[in-house]
């Protein structure tokens, strides 16, 4: 479709995409009723091309997106992965994810057989974990707990039991998993509330901010920022990416 066939569109219906064709203070009031009139008319004779300018919107705003992704993690490429962060996968891989999560995510526990696939299937990918608590206080408590899990190398397993019974977190119900798993329940309750824990979850938080992440599970896998519970398809495709220098 013609640019200022877009152009006349997107005046004629809000103003969403205003280009050198056409701006606001170009028109009259009655101009601007002859151009709705044409845009009417244009749309009876071909509907398609509401379609087109609607779809030439939304690759136009995903552009903008992915270059705003990747300026940001430019930003913070010697701060994304840190020495403190739990990590999967092989710790040697030569491709990294970042998975950003929260335990009580229904979209994350969905994540988690695609991902789980991946790493069988692909021994040179590294999985970086970055707690992501956004659903309220269980989760908060669930990333503390997970977190202190670390000084007794117990972290993921206590993510998947976490992430298996998410609707029942709870202090007591945390002190009963971590005896369960082997672990000493009350070493962990008194490491979760260690202040380096925290500062681990506000360092995440600030990260999340600065991506612009919109809500877990969150990727970062190369230069790109993987939003949603993707399949093993998709991780694989981007980690293709990453050794091809696509990403």
């Amino acid at each position: 479709m013609p640019t200022p066939i877009r152009a006349l569109i997107a005046f004629a219906t809000g103003g969403l995409m205003l280009t050198a064709h056409a701006s606001a203070e170009e028109f009259t009031a009655g101009q601007r009723q002859e151009i709705v009139k044409v845009v009417r008319d244009a749309l009876k004779q071909d509907s398609s091309i509401l379609r087109d300018a609607i779809a030439a919107l939304q690759s136009d705003e995903g552009e903008r997106e992915k270059t705003a992704a990747r300026a940001a993690l430019a930003a913070v490429k010697d701060t994304l992965v840190t020495a403190n962060d739990p990590v999967a996968g092989n710790p040697r891989g030569s491709v990294t994810i970042v998975e950003f999560f929260d335990v009580r995510c229904p979209y994350c526990l969905k994540l988690e057989p695609e991902m789980a696939a991946l790493l069988a299937q692909d021994r040179d990918v590294r999985l970086v974990y970055k707690d992501l608590p956004i659903l309220g206080a269980a989760s908060v408590l669930a990333s503390k707990a997970l977190l202190a899990a670390r000084n007794q190398n117990a972290y993921e397993k206590l993510r998947d039991a976490l992430m298996a019974r998410a609707r029942d977190i709870s202090p007591p119900m945390i002190e009963a998993e971590a005896k369960r798993l082997g672990l000493d329940a009350a070493r962990l309750i008194r490491d979760m509330e260690d202040k380096s824990i925290r500062d681990q979850i506000d360092a995440n938080l600030r990260l999340s901010h600065i991506l612009g992440l919109q809500g877990t599970p969150a990727l970062v896998i190369g230069d790109s920022v993987l939003p949603g519970a993707v399949d093993e398809t998709e991780l694989r495709r981007a980690v293709a990416e990453v050794r091809a220098g696509k990403r």
